[in-house]
């Protein structure tokens, strides 16, 4: 075992804790990190971090790669050294770290100070340069870098300190291979030892450029950004039309080419998240900001150096950290920033980041620093009033209660937003998930789908457009949402699976915007209607029943004759007045029932306690409370927002005609008890009716096909 390793199995074990000051000087500032500065993007949670020591941690498992590798004792001995160091400048307490930074260590481009740590060490130790100290130097400034090139992160030119090593003299061409392809699979292997092997030939063809200093051409501008979006583009990000589309309205590559001689740090990790178009908006403001190009003046009336050609990095370590946040365990990407964030963005034309305009937002602007002690380094990130920080922590905290959709209004109402362009922010994936668990439900509306264009109104996760596209491969599938977290979602899962439907942001409301008039074939609501009916607002309020008119009206409109709309969704039972009683098995049962009505959103919840575990109440009432009694405490905060049934089979049929009118046909009216209810409640109610006898769940969904007169081009 590496001497290295056994010290940090000592540290670890508690063996040595009271005598930390005798340990190896690079091993008390890695144990005395207060607050690391890591790469976020490979957290799982973020609470880990205050329980465990990532950055000495990392460093353990590099050095146990190179404990396996077969190399000559002083390589591996001279890489040991490298190794220990090369994450110092993410140590040390807070004291430390302000003691450096006024010494002038880099503590934001880690490789470098923490090479300038190194050196400093060394110097006072013996005040001399060794030709093993230069190495090991070089090692550590460079470290990692071979790695960044291939991201995309820096130019190509900050390797070459690693050509002066054979030039002078201080290693060979053989040994500088060797110890370049050992450092770099200690390096990546120790992040995932997956990714070593996916990218050890392309490391083995840079570290030859290196060594036998050989031409090499940088990254175009676009490869460069290809590979800063790598994760996005495995997601589905099709990065050649995107950066198409850039090229039609600017030139990219002249634009951006201040950029090819720096350095991007932490960029991947702040904005894979967003899309190409809002990044280069990013990039655009940084270099047109004033710390770019004008001299500024600091807190303390310092002048910083106002030349461009002294920046040398451009570091997105702040708008990473701002970024992410932990919910219930796991890393969470701060979706209510992130949308504010594309809403600022959004204003900005081309033209006016190019001339330098700054126009004010509410509550958010874009922040480029630049501070004296670190002269060649700018800051990059945005940063939200007092106001809003707050707003957007009580929206975090809300997520488990109640409060959540008033705290989500209230940001919507602070950034002046569009409150019917609501989305489910943190919960998308979970509610993508079920959509995509719902499959076997939405098959049947296959069987009543005519023509060749079909139209999917918020299409969930998309498994119906999947269904669509498996079972019917000559129908034109195309799905409309409101919400960008599906439509980016749904975007990515297409490019990614190479799907042949189509998505789009839009109002369900206003079809027409998108679709010409008698254009398509057949319009689907697949449990969507009762989403419309309890989220938007219209004519001033929400649970408008005249919601559900405006979205048959608005598909009828873009319907052609013979075409058809499907509405699969919630149904109440008739007679109205029918009265159920339901006996709770489970202790917590009254108080849930207790909890919904106070909660509800849709009407009043009306109930008689007959004993502590047994109530009476109206039927229409029972299954609504049943319905989020069902999905338990996970979707509670949700589920009291929407009414699942709105409407009797009676009441439908009513709504439809005086909506359409003499021109629509109802060619299907059936209703049905969705599958899973009653396996899902046999263990927590008896349902019963007012005498008490158990009675079966009475139907939830209905199923509605509703034919425009006329004769269907086909």
């Amino acid at each position: 075992m590496l001497h290295t390793l056994e010290a940090i199995r000592i540290y670890k074990s508690g063996e040595s804790q009271e005598r930390l000051h005798q340990m190896p000087q690079w091993l008390q500032w890695l144990a005395a990190a207060e607050k690391p500065r890591i790469n976020l993007e490979r957290i799982h949670s973020i609470a880990e971090l205050q329980e465990t020591n990532a950055v000495l941690d990392y460093t353990e498992r590099t050095l146990q790669v190179l404990d396996g590798l077969q190399l000559s004792f002083w390589i591996r001995e001279l890489l040991e050294e490298v190794l220990v160091w090369s994450e110092t400048a993410k140590g040390g307490s807070s004291d430390q770290r302000r003691t450096w930074q006024h010494q002038g260590i880099n503590l934001f481009v880690h490789n470098i100070g923490s090479a300038q740590l190194f050196n400093m060490y060394m110097d006072e130790r013996s005040g001399t340069k060794s030709p093993r100290h230069e190495v090991i130097s070089n090692l550590i400034a460079t470290h990692g870098l071979i790695g960044q090139y291939i991201r995309g992160e820096i130019p190509f030119a900050e390797n070459a300190p690693l050509r002066s090593l054979i030039t002078d003299g201080f290693v060979t061409c053989s040994e500088l291979r060797t110890m370049l392809m050992a450092l770099n699979e200690c390096i990546i292997a120790g992040v995932d030892p997956g990714l070593w092997n996916q990218v050890q030939g392309e490391v083995q063809r840079i570290v030859e450029w290196i060594v036998e200093g050989t031409e090499y051409k940088d990254w175009s501008m676009k490869e460069r950004l290809s590979r800063l979006r790598s994760s996005s583009i495995r997601q589905g990000e099709l990065i050649d039309e995107s950066y198409a589309k850039l090229e039609q309205q600017f030139a990219v590559e002249k634009q951006l080419a201040p950029l090819a001689s720096r350095t991007l740090w932490y960029v991947e990790s702040a904005m894979k998240d967003f899309s190409l178009e809002e990044m280069v908006k990013v990039f655009l403001l940084t270099l047109h900001s004033e710390e770019w190009n004008n001299e500024k003046v600091d807190s303390n009336h310092a002048a910083i150096p106002s030349s461009v050609t002294d920046i040398r990095h451009i570091s997105f370590e702040p708008l990473m950290n701002t970024m992410v946040y932990d919910y219930k365990g796991v890393k969470k990407l701060n979706i209510y920033k992130k949308r504010m964030i594309e809403k600022y963005l959004e204003q900005y034309s081309w033209e006016q980041i190019i001339a330098g305009k700054r126009i004010p937002y509410p509550h958010l602007e874009h922040r480029i620093e630049r501070y004296p002690d670190l002269p060649d380094t700018l800051f990059v990130t945005f940063e939200f009033s007092p106001a809003a920080e707050s707003l957007i922590a009580f929206c975090v905290e809300a997520e488990k209660s109640p409060l959540y959709e008033q705290a989500v209004l209230m940001l919507f109402d602070l950034f002046g937003l569009r409150r019917d362009a609501y989305d489910r922010f943190h919960n998308e994936e979970t509610y993508l998930s079920d959509m995509n668990s719902s499959g076997d439900y939405k098959k049947v509306l296959l069987d009543f789908m005519v023509g060749t264009r079909v139209l999917d109104i918020g299409p969930g996760g998309g498994v119906l457009l999947d269904l669509i596209e498996q079972e019917k491969p000559e129908v034109e599938a195309i799905g409309i949402d409101i919400s960008s977290n599906v439509i980016e979602a749904l975007e990515r899962k297409k490019h990614r699976e190479s799907h042949r439907w189509q998505v789009m942001k839009g109002d369900a409301l206003q079809l027409n915007q998108y679709m010409e008039p008698g254009t398509v074939d057949t319009v689907i609501f697949s449990s969507i209607l009762h989403e419309l009916y309890s989220y938007i607002e219209y004519d001033g309020r929400r649970f408008n029943t005249d919601t559900v008119a405006a979205a048959l009206q608005s598909a009828f409109q873009v319907l052609s004759p013979g075409g058809r709309i499907l509405i699969r969704d919630g149904i109440m039972s008739e007679p109205e007045s029918q009265q159920r009683r339901i006996r709770f098995l489970e202790p917590d049962g009254i108080r849930w029932l207790e909890r919904y009505k106070a909660d509800f959103k849709g009407r009043e919840i009306t109930f008689d306690r007959i004993s502590d575990h047994e109530v009476i109440m109206p039927i229409n009432d029972a299954m609504e409370f049943l319905y989020t009694y069902t999905w338990g405490e996970e979707a509670y905060v949700h589920e009291i927002q929407e009414q699942f049934g709105v409407f009797t089979p009676r009441d439908y049929e009513k709504c439809i005609r005086e909506a359409l009118g003499e021109q629509a046909d109802i060619t299907l009216l059936r209703h049905f008890l969705q599958k899973g209810y009653t396996e899902a409640l046999a263990e927590r109610i008896v349902f019963m009716d007012e005498t008490g006898e158990p009675v079966s769940l009475p139907d939830s969904t209905c199923l509605i096909v509703i034919e425009k007169k006329g004769r269907l081009n086909e």
